[in-house]
């Protein structure tokens, strides 16, 4: 595997993506650059990065990776039996609450102690826009804002932070380049979990009359979701491509779906995302 060389600089932003169960990916990333001890001045995450990313800030290696794989061997919290059974494709009361506070508690005082900045992104669905959210001081915001970040359209509840609606992250900013750089960093690391030359199809998403029709800002925001998803990626592998940012993804071609439950996939996803960020020279 071909070795880089990243300098990391005050200006430097690490951008983690979602993808679902895809985000095993990322975890292993995370987990070699914790083993590793790199930081980032700035860290934003998106969905599944949200999630991960909380993990990487408050520096316990391993805990997402064992809320992907192995709580998910062990209580197969996602799929449509759970969908039918709570009205969630995935078991939240499992993974914001008896995860965090039971199994491997969160590191709340650690997470509130670190001096580098996190966002986790979310959409509003009165505006359809993308909200980014910094919090370090309160768990129950937190979790509220890491859990909408993660309400995926259609399969999850509309959740809320702040007493305001929100769904996914990913709907309105799938890969919130644009949102680091406005930010000041210029300098950024972009985690995706698809292969380069990947592509959505452009058609819009299909959303029926009866799904959110209290706001239709979202509905207009999910249809053209792809199209915007696809010109984040032109971008992105233009920069690239110019040498003005470095893109850490899969080698392998993904064989992981967003609601994977294969766990020797899973696996082998993890080991690519940490054997890649092995690969990196990280200069401080």
């Amino acid at each position: 595997m071909k070795q880089r060389t990243i300098t990391l600089t005050q200006a430097s932003g690490l951008i983690l993506e979602g993808g679902g169960m895809r985000g095993v990916f990322t975890c292993g990333v995370l987990d070699n650059l914790m083993e590793r001890g790199i930081r980032f001045p700035y860290t934003i995450g998106v969905s599944a990065g949200a999630c991960n990313g909380l993990s990487y800030m408050s520096e316990q290696k391993g805990r997402a990776k064992y809320s992907n794989i192995d709580l998910l061997d062990k209580y197969h919290y996602i799929g449509i039996k759970q969908l039918i059974k709570k009205g969630n494709i995935m078991d939240f009361d499992l993974l914001f609450h008896k995860f965090p506070e039971e199994i491997i508690p969160y590191d709340y005082e650690r997470y509130a102690q670190c001096t580098e900045r996190y966002e986790m992104v979310t959409t509003d669905c009165y505006t359809g826009q993308a909200c980014y959210f910094e919090e370090k001081n309160n768990p129950a915001r937190i979790i509220e804002i890491v859990k909408a970040s993660s309400s995926l359209p259609f399969v999850c509840p509309i959740s809320y932070v702040d007493g305001h609606p929100m769904l996914d992250g990913g709907i309105a900013d799938s890969i919130p380049l644009l949102r680091a750089r406005q930010q000041g960093y210029d300098n950024n690391v972009v985690v995706l979990t698809r292969n380069r030359g990947y592509r959505k199809s452009s058609r819009s998403t299909l959303v029926p009359p009866f799904i959110y029709r209290r706001y239709p800002a979202l509905r207009k925001a999910i249809a053209h979701r792809n199209r915007l998803y696809n010109s984040q990626l032109e971008m992105v592998e233009q920069l690239e491509d110019m040498g003005k940012l470095t893109v850490i993804r899969p080698t392998r071609p993904i064989v992981v779906d967003r609601m994977e439950r294969n766990i020797d996939k899973l696996l082998d996803l993890y080991n690519q995302g940490y054997e890649i960020a092995a690969s990196i020279n990280f200069v401080p």
